[in-house]
């Protein structure tokens, strides 16, 4: 799978490219938004990390190019912390997800891997595990053919979960994924074990064998007819 990285901040480019070609993706990297959007329409990429701030051409204006050309590679765009409009005004426009500057490199990776399983979807939108099915279109999700009264946000950690199917989740990327500044770093561990009890309870995983805890960690998924 091929990523471009659209950055001016040339030491946290190099940084990520390492990474993830350590990940085994191969990179490309633009330090301008025109150079970002010749590579985006000369090249074909599974899927395009974007900085708000930019040389020549801000994110925004890539991404609103990029998708008026009818490109729908999956964008992740970086912001910063205090940039809330910038977030919802990429989320606009048509980017898949976001991520806060600094951001923990367990976290680029699992946002990474979710939206490149989610455009991996389009043809399949089914997510399952055991006997539950979550439909990634309808948001329904249904066990043993009974249909499942999950919360809003329930769904969004369940989807989350699943899309990262057999890999840790940290508790960290959970919660920037599902909550964002919404979320109270002080309760964060607290906060983010109700809602998994809520829904072990709802998913009848009382067990603790569908949604499993790595303890100091995260949670992770792990289907047991895929080992």
């Amino acid at each position: 799978m091929k990523i471009l990285i659209v950055d001016d901040e040339v030491q946290l480019v190099d940084e990520l490219k390492s990474i993830l070609e350590k990940s085994k993706y191969s990179v490309d990297t633009a330090v301008s938004g025109d150079s970002g959007l010749d590579k985006i329409f000369d090249n074909e990429y599974s899927l395009i990390i974007l900085d708000v701030m930019l040389p020549v051409m801000d994110g925004f204006c890539i991404l609103e190019a990029v998708r008026e050309a009818s490109i729908t590679t999956p964008v992740l765009m970086l912001t910063a912390k205090s940039d809330v409009s910038d977030r919802i005004k990429g989320l606009d426009k048509g980017s898949d997800d976001y991520l806060v500057k600094p951001f923990a490199v367990s976290e680029l990776l699992a946002r990474v891997r979710a939206l490149l399983r989610r455009d991996n979807l389009d043809k399949n939108p089914f997510l399952k595990v055991a006997d539950i099915v979550l439909n990634t279109v309808s948001c329904d999700v249904v066990k043993d053919g009974h249909p499942l009264k999950l919360t809003r946000k329930e769904y969004m950690v369940f989807e989350y979960l699943l899309y990262n199917k057999n890999r840790v989740v940290t508790k960290a990327a959970l919660a920037g994924h599902v909550w964002g500044d919404e979320f109270d770093e002080f309760n964060a561990s607290n906060f983010i074990d109700v809602h998994i009890k809520n829904l072990r309870k709802k998913i009848g995983d009382e067990n603790h064998l569908i949604i499993r805890t790595k303890r100091g960690i995260g949670y992770i998924i792990n289907d047991q007819n895929e080992n």
